[in-house]
């Protein structure tokens, strides 16, 4: 929880004491600095994702700064998790022949989105990065500029407004229609549900999380105990289940972004 949720929440706040339940809100999303350093300040979530950063090059460094022809554990697990993202999602959107070169920025993204999530449940840190929409934002206008910029390389620019519009003469009368449609979805929807669905399901999963975590406790006086151990038992499962959705929105978030990719490079729209 947050240190402004920390405050909020008495602990001697049970069921039956006289005082209402400690709902939370979006002050559990909201941290105050921890320190500056040149008069930039440094909040709990900004330090979990650079450490998220450095966790992730440490790994792959270790995986792959001495590699042998018979794997080690580390190798195996780097060679399995690199391979999964360029065989599963890269070579399967964008094909192997194009997509190769995009292999890096996908398994980049991937792993970053995932440990950035994985933050919810490991222990002292219990936040899911993600759950801020400014992180999800600034991933997905990296993505939006990589499309942008290799549409235009790709397909001049007359060619490229064809390819993001999906115009068509085919199309006949209703062409002017799908343009204004293919206008907005491509260049100013599509890059904004890219980044709100990666940070809507882990905001959600976060806050569900919380507020079982909180029931359970207080619901801990007489009879409500019974209902206290109920809730314990759903934050057990919402964490379980968070886990698969960690996973699941890493994975959607760069199945997406290769897709984006896959079209930019396509001869038509």
């Amino acid at each position: 929880m947050s240190a402004d949720t920390t405050l909020a929440f008495d602990a001697s706040c049970h069921i039956f004491s006289g005082c209402g339940f400690p709902a939370p809100g979006l002050h559990t999303f909201l941290y105050e600095p921890m320190f500056s350093v040149g008069g930039f300040d440094f909040t709990k979530p900004m330090l979990l994702a650079l450490l998220a950063t450095v966790v992730i090059v440490a790994f792959f460094w270790a995986a792959f700064n001495k590699p042998k022809l018979v794997p080690g554990k580390v190798q195996m697990v780097g060679e399995a998790g690199y391979d999964f993202v360029r065989r599963g999602i890269v070579y399967e959107i964008i094909g192997k022949k194009d997509g190769e070169k995009y292999v890096p920025l996908m398994v980049s993204l991937f792993f970053f989105v995932w440990m950035l999530n994985l933050w919810s449940i490991i222990p002292l840190a219990q936040f899911p990065v993600t759950s801020l929409i400014a992180f999800p934002a600034g991933l997905a206008l990296i993505v939006y500029v990589v499309w942008v910029s290799l549409t235009f390389k790709k397909h001049g620019f007359v060619g490229a407004w064809k390819n993001i519009t999906g115009y068509d003469k085919s199309l006949g009368w209703v062409m002017p229609l799908v343009v204004v449609i293919e206008f907005f979805s491509n260049l100013i929807i599509r890059p904004f549900t890219h980044a709100v669905r990666l940070f809507a399901n882990m905001f959600a999963g976060h806050l569900l999380i919380v507020m079982f975590t909180i029931a359970s406790w207080y619901l801990m006086n007489g009879i409500g105990i019974a209902y206290g151990t109920v809730s314990f038992v759903m934050v057990i499962v919402m964490t379980l289940f968070e886990l698969f959705i960690q996973a699941v929105q890493a994975y959607v978030f760069v199945l997406l972004a290769s897709s984006y990719i896959q079209g930019a490079l396509a001869e038509s729209h």
